[in-house]
């Protein structure tokens, strides 16, 4: 089996111009909001429609989404606990560099454990991740089931499924907690809005 030797001749290079000059000719403060919840519960549609709010108000933002990335960056992985590790890892590497360049980054990943998140949150400049608890009970994720995904896990054809033969730690300390069950996808916005607002993100 082939060992993947790590490079250790890399020096980092410096940038002539600073993050914060970046963010400035944006005239916007970036952050990282990361979305993470279960399969159907919501993420991707309500960082979409909030990335749509964002363009209508003049904001510069970037929605990396779960799928996608795995189509491309990530199609090398799997969805062993290692493999969505490393998904997150890299994930959370491409965030910072999106947030370095003066984007507001929405990421909508289930991204099932604590650490993982952590992680992410511990390699972003202090007060600009925001990690979002998109919110379902487990039972209406299944009865939406938009990629007919749990139907399959039920059945055995797709193993490591979260919240069915995988687990899925739920945020313990979130910046917010949206309730899908509870609040339409225009009143998740506006929850969405106003917490950006009151942490001077617009």
């Amino acid at each position: 089996m082939e060992t993947t030797v790590k490079a250790t001749n890399v020096v980092w290079h410096p940038h002539h111009v600073s993050r914060e000059e970046r963010a400035a000719q944006k005239k916007q403060k970036p952050c990282v909001i990361w979305f993470t919840g279960l399969s159907g519960a919501g993420k991707s549609t309500i960082a979409n429609a909030l990335e749509g709010e964002l363009y209508r108000r003049g904001y510069h933002s970037y929605l990396l989404d779960g799928d996608n990335i795995r189509h491309g960056l990530n199609k090398d992985l799997g969805f062993s606990d290692a493999d969505r590790v490393e998904n997150i890892r890299r994930i959370g590497e491409v965030a910072k560099l999106f947030a370095d360049a003066g984007l507001i980054v929405l990421t909508a990943f289930i991204s099932p454990f604590r650490a993982d998140r952590e992680m992410i949150r511990k390699i972003m400049p202090p007060g600009e991740f925001f990690e979002v608890y998109v919110h379902a009970p487990l039972d209406l994720c299944e009865s939406r089931d938009p990629k007919g995904l749990y139907k399959k896990a039920r059945a055995g054809q797709i193993k490591n499924f979260t919240g069915i033969d995988s687990p899925y730690e739920a945020p313990e300390n979130p910046e917010l907690t949206i309730n899908t069950g509870e609040l339409t996808v225009e009143q998740s916005v506006q929850k969405l809005l106003a917490f950006l607002k009151e942490r001077g993100r617009l």
